[in-house]
This record gives structure tokens, sequence and C-alpha cells, in this order.
């Protein structure tokens, strides 16, 4: 005699998922947007006098660290929901655009380390001559991580938002307002050296992507996740 095994209807979390992409997407550049701008020292600037305006503001340090946290947490998933949304319309321009973006925001918390560790530095009571010293001696891998985050974010983001573009899946300002954003923001943190329009940069790309997270809402269930 055969017997009918009866399984649990598998839960539906295609809605919720939705929910929390859309909630997660404009986190992470809004927290860079609010660093970039809070920044104690001009990205230009040399180590000895980075650690020295470090130290001269750690509370104002110290909010950066948190912000610089909160990003680290949420921009690899929003890179990934934005992947999600139009990988089947652009398939091979969201696979180039997430290979440079992704390892870009992974490499940040190594090149974040050098202030968490002046921070702790500065608290422990070490003296701004020793701690200078030795934040000059990074170790390469610092360097390397360097490198794959400037090359990885900026050029990422910038086919991330002709993706988008290209989609068709949100508004084109939405789209532009993801590829201009990284351009802006190596303006602002190397060229005219301004926090403000460093705010406005990345600014762009928590609004691009707040209108990828509002599609991702619009969509049905079965457009986002298919039943198997």
């Amino acid at each position: 005699m055969s017997q009918t095994v009866a399984t649990a209807p598998r839960a539906d979390l295609r809605t919720a998922s939705r929910w929390i992409a859309a909630l997660i997407l404009p986190i992470g550049p809004a927290a860079v947007a609010l660093l970039r701008y809070f920044l104690p020292y001009d990205t230009v600037d040399d180590p000895a006098t980075i650690t020295s305006k470090l130290l001269a503001d750690p509370g104002r340090t110290s909010l950066m660290l948190w912000l610089g946290f909160i990003a680290l947490l949420t921009l690899v998933p929003g890179a990934y929901f934005v992947g999600r949304l139009i990988r089947t319309r652009v398939p091979l321009l969201t696979a180039l655009s997430l290979i440079l973006v992704v390892p870009g925001y992974l490499a940040l918390p190594w090149m974040a380390s050098g202030d968490a560790f002046t921070w702790s530095a500065g608290q422990a009571g070490l003296d701004g001559g020793s701690i200078a010293k030795a934040a000059e001696v990074a170790h390469g891998s610092v360097g390397a991580a360097a490198v794959i985050f400037v090359v990885g974010h900026l050029l990422g983001t910038v086919l991330l938002g002709i993706a988008l573009w290209r989609s068709r899946m949100v508004p084109r300002w939405a789209a532009i307002a993801v590829a201009i954003s990284q351009p802006i923001h190596l303006i602002a943190a190397v060229v005219v050296v301004s926090h403000t329009l460093d705010l406005v940069g990345w600014g762009l790309q928590a609004v691009g992507f707040a209108a990828v997270g509002w599609a991702i809402l619009r969509l049905r269930d079965e457009d986002w996740e298919p039943l198997p």
C-alpha cells in the first residue's frame, strides 16, 4: 500500500523580500553621502594632515566610522538587488557592472581600517606624532584595496547606470542619476575638493537606487521570483 505524505506549504516570502530590497537599496549610498559630507579631512590631504584632523575631532571621526559601518553592511546587497531587477534584460552589462562594483565595495573596509586605527589610537592617548608615523606605513594590500575600490565603484557604477537606462525598468532620470553620481564624487574628492558636492554625488546614487527600490515594489511576486 502506498502512502501519500503531506508536506506543509512553503512560506511565500517574495513580497517581504521585495520590501527588504526597496528599504536596503538607498541606505548604503546615503550613508556614504553623509560620510563624505562630514569627513573631517580632504581626500587630497597628506597622511600627517589627515591624522591631525581626525584626532582634532574624535566625535566627528566616530560618526564617520559609524556611517562607514552602515554602508559596508548595505552597499553589496544594494548592488545585488539592482542586478537582480535588470539581469534578464541586460545580462552582459549587468554582469560587467557587478564584477566591478562588488569587489570595489568589498575592498572598502580595508581602506577604512586606517581611520579606525587612528581614532582608537587617539582614544588610547597615544601622541599624534607616533600615530601619524604609523599611519604613513601602510601594508601593500591597503594600496591594492584602494585601486580596486576606486576603479570598481567608479567605472562599475557608471556601467550600472547605463544598464539601468537600457533595461527600461526605471525612469530615465534615475538611470542618469546613478551613472553620473560617481564621476561627480571623483570631481568633488580630488578636483574641486567640495564635501557638499560629494554629498550631491553620492546622494544622486541614493536617489537612483531608491527609484530602483520603487520599481521592485511595483513588480508582481511572480516577476520578482517565479515559483518552481
